[in-house]
């Protein structure tokens, strides 16, 4: 892609972020409230999950959740190993998890330009320190709510089959790809519901460039 394709791809993929988030606001405003109840009336605790996550160029920057786990077993460094009947997990953060319902406020995210609808996902610092150079491409485009990463199996795949999509997706983004990407997440999520766990049940840890599992330094997640 040269350098005004690239201008242009970017400045209409901005736009189309911009428009799309914005109007899902007005459309989920409604959603939205119901779900904040809910998580309140399910326990006590915030409504909203913020973690700092890498984004584009290594910049850190705050990132938006419903709440899906009780507020004693949330760390703000890094996930946990979530596996399907995992305790900690809420009744009401089950559901959301189950729909991608969770993600959505990171809608605010993309107004504030830290995220865009289609990307790589957001990713940890922990992660980004063991990174190689060819892993650390996955951070030269804002990361995404969704990515092809996650309509190509979530986590059902691997770690380094995940970066793999992600950079690939960095060099051959288009906003044909975007749309397919988009609608493809919405059969995926709500549909299907595949990859939200790994194969045998459980979410796999990250393995570094060095090969080495970060699984020991993770301590909960929400």
């Amino acid at each position: 892609m040269t350098g005004e394709m690239a201008k242009i791809g970017s400045t209409t993929k901005r736009a189309l972020d911009l428009v799309t988030s914005a109007l899902a606001f007005i459309l989920l405003s409604l959603p939205f409230t119901a779900i904040a109840l809910a998580i309140k009336l399910d326990g006590r605790g915030p409504v909203f999950f913020r973690q700092i996550r890498i984004g584009r160029g290594g910049k850190p920057f705050r990132v938006w959740k419903f709440r899906t786990m009780s507020v004693m077993e949330v760390s703000p460094e890094g996930p946990d190993l979530l596996s399907r009947g995992d305790p900690r997990i809420t009744r009401v953060g089950r559901l959301l998890r189950n729909l991608g319902l969770d993600e959505l406020p990171q809608l605010l995210n993309v107004l504030a330009g830290d995220m865009s609808l289609v990307g790589p996902r957001p990713t940890l610092a922990y992660q980004v320190d063991r990174y190689d150079a060819f892993q650390r491409r996955r951070l030269e485009l804002r990361p995404g709510i969704t990515s092809l990463a996650v309509v190509s199996g979530r986590n059902a795949i691997s770690w380094e089959e995940r970066i793999r999509l992600d950079v690939w997706y960095v060099d051959h983004r288009s906003l044909g790809l975007d749309l397919r990407i988009l609608v493809k997440t919405l059969w995926k999520v709500l549909v299907t519901r595949e990859g939200l766990y790994g194969p045998d049940g459980s979410n796999d840890p990250f393995v570094g460039a060095d090969g080495t599992s970060t699984q020991r330094q993770e301590k909960g997640s929400a």
